[in-house]
């Protein structure tokens, strides 16, 4: 009995080292392929912020990432650069908000902002598919509110995620939302696979769901 118990245990690791390994293969390719086709867009998207707003094309902001590891993660930048969000704070802006540029109000729209991070999938620090990263800040203040909520950092975070294709997904004012949010977020983990993982990719690009917050 504890031979078989054994022989299970290995199998299941070597099963999700075989998903890691795989997933990460998967990330690595899509990733810089994206980033070669799209780079004609990114290099609009950029020259447009520039030009409608001052401040730097990129905006970099710290998020806790696999087993609470710090992160910079890479965004276009939407607001503008005398706002206290851009300076630091973690307010969330949502569609309609004033610190918004022109142009940052149409990138957001249609999740364009999230382009940069790209380079976080092909660096490691995230993956397509995984709990989104919150904002050090907002991470400690649910991790208070919400029992288990460090559980959420078991895997790398991903640009789109079961929470999002699932509706739960932008501004969370409520515990409840952002405890909802943490639910689908657990079930990812616990049932996490590559037929999965590929099933919220397409439902992310049929429904446009990878917007974060």
């Amino acid at each position: 009995m504890d031979l078989i118990l054994a022989m299970r245990s290995e199998n299941h690791l070597i099963d999700g080292q075989t998903y890691r390994l795989t997933k990460r293969l998967g990330d690595i390719i899509l990733s810089a392929g994206l980033l070669i086709i799209l780079s004609p867009v990114l290099l609009l998207i950029a020259l447009a912020i520039k030009l409608d707003s001052k401040g730097p094309v990129v905006f970099p902001q710290i998020r806790c990432g696999y087993r609470k590891k710090l992160f910079t993660i890479y965004k276009f930048r939407t607001l503008y650069r005398h706002c206290s969000c851009y300076k630091g704070g973690e307010q969330v802006a949502d569609e309609g908000d004033i610190r918004l540029t022109p142009i940052g109000g149409f990138l957001r729209r249609y999740s364009l902002d999230e382009l940069p991070q790209l380079f976080n999938i092909l660096k490691g620090d995230m993956s397509f598919v995984g709990p989104r990263p919150h904002a050090v800040s907002h991470h400690r203040y649910y991790q208070q509110q919400i029992p288990h909520y460090n559980q959420r950092l078991a895997v790398t975070p991903g640009l789109t995620g079961l929470a999002q294709v699932e509706g739960w997904r932008g501004p969370t004012p409520q515990i409840t939302q952002m405890a909802r949010r943490f639910d689908y977020d657990l079930a990812y983990i616990r049932q996490c696979c590559l037929w999965l993982d590929l099933r919220i990719l397409l439902l992310t690009v049929w429904r446009g769901s990878w917007r974060e917050k």
